[in-house]
Formats: structure tokens, sequence, C-alpha cells
């Protein structure tokens, strides 16, 4: 598998993969725009079956997120919960400055079973229609903590921590409110690569930014029509996630 530091980049890849890399981070930018998040947990299973080093798909996602949460916030600064998220820094950011360092320690075999395995839960509870229900009391700060954690070692706590910001926040206030908290999360997330001379894949981050942006403005078009049908859409994607995981952990431990 080869050190999760590994210094593979873009263009090593072949055709037939870029071509499916092209498609995925789509697939990233629209999700991360149509539901306000799971950009990194829909589109890192796939990502893994073109390349099964976390490390070298992360800071490519993680930038493109800072890039465009960025584009989308500018204006929409004064429709953030503020006080929202005040209330939820002490749990989220202790626990992502350590899954960050696990990130970083744990080897490339286990982050790849830690991703395909939070995938593989949420793909299950959207499939049975099973939601987790927020409780206003300790319940909250251990999603807050556990999705703070995972969100460190490869951006897949969103959906977690969205079940409690549900429960806070204004309808019309969640997507802004949660692009603000991933642009915190994932700053943190780059500036300790960075100190740790992970390569960050600026360049093809760059090179894939109009490829993300068209999934990202797709996204924004059918906000609405994905809130209308939102069972529906997490059924169908949750069913196709469970065969990918399953094929990425089969190949995983049987090569």
């Amino acid at each position: 598998m080869g050190s999760i530091f590994s210094h593979i980049q873009l263009f090593d890849l072949t055709l037939l993969q870029l071509f499916f890399t092209v498609l995925v981070f789509v697939w990233s930018g629209f999700v991360r725009s149509g539901l306000g998040f799971g950009g990194a947990a829909l589109s890192l299973p796939l990502l893994l079956l073109i390349s099964d080093q976390p490390l070298f798909w992360l800071p490519m996602i993680a930038l493109h997120l800072l890039f465009f949460t960025a584009m989308t916030l500018r204006k929409r600064l004064r429709r953030v919960d503020w006080p929202a998220l005040k209330r939820t820094w002490y749990y989220i950011l202790p626990a992502k400055l350590v899954g960050v360092f696990g990130l970083l320690s744990l080897p490339n075999d286990w982050l790849i079973v830690i991703i395909y395995g939070i995938t593989l839960f949420y793909a299950l509870l959207w499939v049975l229609n099973v939601q987790i229900h927020s409780e206003k009391g300790w319940f909250d700060k251990v999603l807050l903590i556990i999705g703070g954690y995972f969100s460190g070692t490869s951006l897949t706590g969103a959906p977690l921590m969205v079940v409690v910001f549900a429960n806070m926040t204004a309808k019309h206030q969640l997507r802004d409110t949660l692009f603000l908290l991933w642009f915190v999360l994932v700053s943190i997330k780059i500036a300790t690569l960075h100190a740790f001379a992970v390569d960050l894949q600026v360049l093809s981050a760059i090179v894939l930014v109009p490829v993300a942006g068209l999934g990202h403005l797709l996204g924004l078009k059918a906000h609405d029509i994905i809130l209308q049908n939102d069972q529906r859409f997490k059924r169908v994607i949750g069913g196709v996630l469970i065969s990918i995981c399953l094929v990425g952990l089969l190949n995983l431990f049987f090569n």
C-alpha cells in the first residue's frame, strides 16, 4: 500500500483513472453544495477505488472545500447562526485536532477501513431510513465529538454533526452555518498537514477546480429539489455507496 506520505501526483494516474477522477470531483462539488455537507464522505470511497492513498485525495478535497465555501459565504455571513457555533466549538475542535494527528499516524490500511466503515454506516442508515435524532443533551455532545474526530481523520464526520446543527439552527441558516463550520475545521486540517510537510497537492487541486466548480453550480441549482426529495435521494445514494464500500473493503483484504 505504501506510506501515507506517498508522493503520487495527479498526472501519475492513467487516462482512465483521470477520467473517473474528473467524474468523482464533479460529484463531490454537486453533493457539497446540493446537500451542504457530504462532499468528502460521498466521494472518498470512490476516489479510493482509483488510488488507495487517503492522504493523496484529502488535501485536494479540503482545498476545494475552502475555496467553494468561501465563495458561497462571502455574501451570506449574516445568515450564519453564530450562537450555535459558539456552543459547539468546545466539543468539536479538540476532537478535530486528535483526529488530524490520527490521520498522520495511523497506517494507510487503517485509514481506508475507517473511511469505508464510516461511509458504510451512513449508507445503511440512509437505505433503511433510520435517522439519528438530536436529544439536546449528552448525546449531542457525543455526536459532535465523534463527528469532529472523524472530520479530522477523513473529512467524513459531517453527517453526525449535521444531526445536532439541524436541531439547533433554523432551516434557512443551516447550510451557511455548516459551510462556515467546515471552513474553520478544514483550515485547521490544512494548516496541520502543511506543518508536517504533507504534500497538499495544490497544483492538482487547482487543475480540478473547474471540474468541481461545475458540480458546485449544479448542486446550487438542485439544492431545493434535493431537500424536497431528501429521503429518496439518500436511499438511492446509500445503496450505491454500500456496493462501493463492500468492493473497496474486499479489494483491501484480499489483495
